[in-house]
């Protein structure tokens, strides 16, 4: 899993971003090297609040639907998963809907 840090750098982020970049790159690399045994590597940036009451407390978000559902995400690890071989996706990005990108 990475983050938007992943993709781009932030201001005062480097040390996050140095990392989430190279977890990108570890993970693009394995999948060039593992897939043609047929083992599905995939990075997914997870950019969001997962809603939970830790999240709740700790964040003060008011409400659930600005947050990531974990029955969502889990969905969408499960279609990951079961994606026909044809048509691998190497990366994913999810985000709530009131997420700015």
């Amino acid at each position: 899993m990475g983050a938007t840090g992943s993709l781009r750098g932030g201001r005062r982020s480097a040390a996050f971003a140095s990392s989430k970049f190279a977890l990108r790159g570890l993970a693009q690399s394995l999948a060039r090297e593992f897939s043609p045994a047929g083992i599905h590597i995939a990075h997914v940036v997870l950019d969001g609040l997962i809603w939970s009451e830790q999240t709740r407390a700790r964040f003060a978000v008011a409400e659930q639907r600005a947050c990531m559902s974990p029955q969502a995400l889990a969905a969408a690890y499960l279609s990951l998963i079961e994606q026909d071989r044809s048509t691998w996706t190497h990366e994913l990005d999810l985000r709530p809907w009131s997420e700015p990108f």
